[in-house]
């Protein structure tokens, strides 16, 4: 019978799942299993031949489990009564111990996928991944067919119509390639033989030898399976992505005699990444370097100045004047339009070995390497300020804008980008103050600290005491059902005379000065103790996100300040999702790393916040212990109407899970990017069209609501 308690309440009809299975102990095991889906599911179960054939009928299942050895009939059996009633249903066999070569029998068989009763947790992904291989199917039919005629050949679980599968029988050394392998080549079935050679005399030569130590060392039993991707030359010269896997058969001595598997066509995925480390380091308007590849190369320039003796360059911070004003007069597309022509312009000013890059907005920046002197890099400033304000055509209009520039001479008095960008930063304001269109050169008064900083450090140290800072919540949404699963903390300053402030009027300040420490502690504080106290109060177990800062991240306390807050409010250690940036984790000390792991082996898990703004390296996200990723809004925004937002943004999800992460994302205002995402299986997302974020008590009605 279906268990009604494992239905969902929504919109999307629950997954029909049949069971058959004799054992009610296993029943409960599954089925607790089953409820990691992530979706929705009706479970039927039967524990006969007759329960079973009843079920094929008026149940009507989506998904068949079943158990081998049942009273009266085994696997075998009901795999061909599901045949002739619905031949496409997929069948996993849920079985207790079974040798490597009698699953492989099996699975020539027709079935499905296979999962060991002891591996349990196999069983959710299991389930999901035949899910999907249906829906594929239904859209490539006919090469469906052709490897339904070649399952005696199947070693391993089909994962596609479009992948290749090859069988290699070691004794004889001969290779089976299916129709499908040859045709992602570009070969017709009889243009290919049976040698090995046949695929290895095809892979790149980058490759080649690091394909065969992986096959070796898998054949040797040093891998549970095979797994490389590579490059294989198509008929027509060029080289494609592809995924190899497989798995070795074995006799009783342990030696492999056999190994079969499948090839995946990854080319398009492979560029999507391509793309997607570009952006990490490039502009995506104007395709000038970003901060992060400009910051790399000034690094660079300042380790030569110190090793070579009358090496000089300059830094040049630009900002256009009034720039906000043609966004909104002529609109944000003239905007980027004018800041394409500017970059342009720009690059027509560097030699050799110089670099101009793009901050974000409407912000750029200039290294010259080999600057005679001062009085040099003033007269260039001098060019660039007289050729950016040349009219610039745009729709019609003649556009004069100006700049207002920045400069700093290479120093010994600065010693790492940041120090350069801020002083840099600091003369251009200084010329924007003097009445902009002009160039200003840095000296040590701009560093000075205006009455108003002052003020306002006052101020702040005065909230602290007076805990006007408040915390609204903005909750976090399983994007297939729509459930709240937890909230992100984020802070608010409740100042006496300028009212609610947003974290960006204060926060940078806060990490300048240091009381971002006091803060961030009052903040985890604050919001474990709220959480804890609604789940007590009988809402869900949800999960908090809060956000940590580069300087609590470093600080030697932020270990016992997260500790104490979890230990004083009672909140499970589980239930704590702290978000770091991708600089952070580029960036990160060996005192960051410790705190990590200590909070990590506590059961705390770790994420990337708006991810795709910065430059992570892939080595990165591999080994540093966050466990999703959280899509910056600026990509979200237009999913549905820009090609290249859409790549980005499948391209984050696939790496994500690819790395065994959740994917998040933020700033999700419109049904449209919910449902492309969702078709996307980005697990869960946050923004305006759920809720803004909210002070604690609309919080709790807004849970209550839902």
């Amino acid at each position: 019978m279906p268990d009604e308690r494992e239905t969902q309440k929504s919109g999307k009809a629950p997954l029909r799942i049949l069971y058959v299975e004799d054992n009610l102990a296993d029943v409960e095991l599954v089925t607790y299993e089953l409820k990691k889906l992530g979706a929705e599911f009706t479970l039927w179960h039967a524990a006969t031949r007759q329960a079973y054939v009843a079920a094929l009928r008026e149940f009507k299942p989506d998904i068949v489990l079943s158990d081998h050895g049942l009273p009266s009939f085994d696997s075998l059996a009901a795999l061909s009564m599901l045949r002739q009633e619905t031949p496409d249903v997929p069948f996993i066999l849920v079985s207790g111990t079974m040798g490597e070569e009698r699953a492989i029998d099996i699975l020539k068989g027709g079935v499905t996928d296979y999962v060991l009763k002891s591996r349990l947790s196999r069983l959710a992904p299991a389930v999901r991944r035949a899910c999907a291989e249906v829906a594929e199917r239904a859209e490539h039919r006919r090469a469906e067919e052709a490897l339904r005629e070649s399952e005696e050949r199947y070693t391993l679980a089909v994962r596609g119509a479009n992948d290749g599968l090859w069988d290699w029988d070691l004794r004889k050394a001969e290779i089976y390639v299916s129709p499908r392998w040859k045709t992602m080549l570009g070969y017709e079935e009889q243009e290919i033989g049976t040698t090995p050679e046949e695929w290895f005399g095809r892979v790149h030569p980058e490759e080649s030898e690091r394909l065969k130590t992986q096959i070796e060392a898998h054949l040797e039993g040093r891998t549970a399976h095979l797994e490389f991707e590579h490059r294989i030359r198509h008929r027509d010269g060029s080289y494609r992505w592809v995924l190899a896997r497989g798995l070795a058969v074995r006799n009783q001595d342990g030696k492999a005699y056999r190994i079969a598997g499948s090839l995946t066509d990854i080319t398009e995925r492979k560029k999507s990444e391509e793309e997607l480390l570009r952006d990490a380091f490039f502009d995506r308007l104007t395709s000038l370097p970003n901060r992060a590849l400009f910051e790399n190369r000034l690094d660079r320039a300042i380790r030569v100045a110190g090793r070579r003796q009358g090496h000089v360059f300059a830094v040049f911070f630009l900002d256009v004047d009034r720039f906000k004003l043609v966004n909104d007069t002529l609109g944000h597309a003239a905007g980027d339009q004018l800041l394409g022509v500017l970059a342009r312009r720009l690059e027509g000013f560097l030699r050799p070995g110089d670099t101009v890059a793009r901050f974000g907005g409407d912000e750029f920046a200039l290294l010259l390497e080999e600057v005679g002197d001062e009085n040099h890099a003033a007269s260039i400033a001098d060019r660039i300020l007289k050729g950016l304000s040349e009219p610039v055509p745009i729709d019609g209009h003649e556009i004069v804008v100006t700049v207002s520039i920045g400069l700093v001479m290479s120093s010994p008095t600065f010693d790492t980008p940041g120090a350069y960008l801020r002083s840099a930063d600091a003369a251009m304001y200084r010329a924007k103050a003097l009445g902009r269109a002009r160039c200003e050169v840095f000296d040590e008064r701009l560093h000075a600290r205006p009455l108003e900083l002052v003020t306002m450090e006052k101020d702040f140290r005065r909230a602290l005491e007076r805990q006007e800072f408040v915390i609204h919540y903005q909750p976090l949404v399983s994007l297939a059902s729509r459930e709240i699963t937890g909230c992100e903390a984020l802070v608010r300053w409740n100042h006496p005379t300028r009212g609610l402030l947003s974290p960006a009027e204060f926060i940078s300040f806060a990490e300048e000065t240091g009381l971002i420490i006091p803060m961030g502690e009052w903040v985890l504080r604050t919001a474990c103790t709220q959480l804890q106290g609604w789940i007590r109060a009988g809402l869900p177990r949800l999960d908090l996100a809060v956000n940590l800062s580069a300087r609590q991240v470093n600080h030697r306390n932020l270990e016992t300040a997260v500790t104490r807050a979890l230990e004083e409010s009672g909140l499970e250690p589980a239930r704590l999702k702290l978000e770091l940036t991708e600089s952070m984790v580029m960036g990160h000390s060996e005192q960051m790393l410790r705190t990590i792991e200590i909070l990590t082996s506590l059961g705390i898990e770790f994420s990337i916040d708006d991810f795709g703004t910065g430059y992570s390296s892939l080595v990165y996200l591999k080994r540093f212990p966050c466990t999703a990723l959280k899509i910056d809004q600026s990509f979200v925004r237009d999913v549905t109407t820009d090609a290249d937002d859409a790549a980005i943004a499948t391209a984050i999800i696939s790496l994500a899970h690819n790395l065994r992460m959740k994917v998040i994302a933020e700033g999700i205002e419109t049904e449209e990017q919910r449902r492309f995402l969702t078709r996307e299986r980005c697990d869960e997302g946050q923004g305006y069209l759920f809720s803004r974020p909210v002070p604690a008590d609309e919080f709790l009605e807004f849970v209550k609501g839902t």
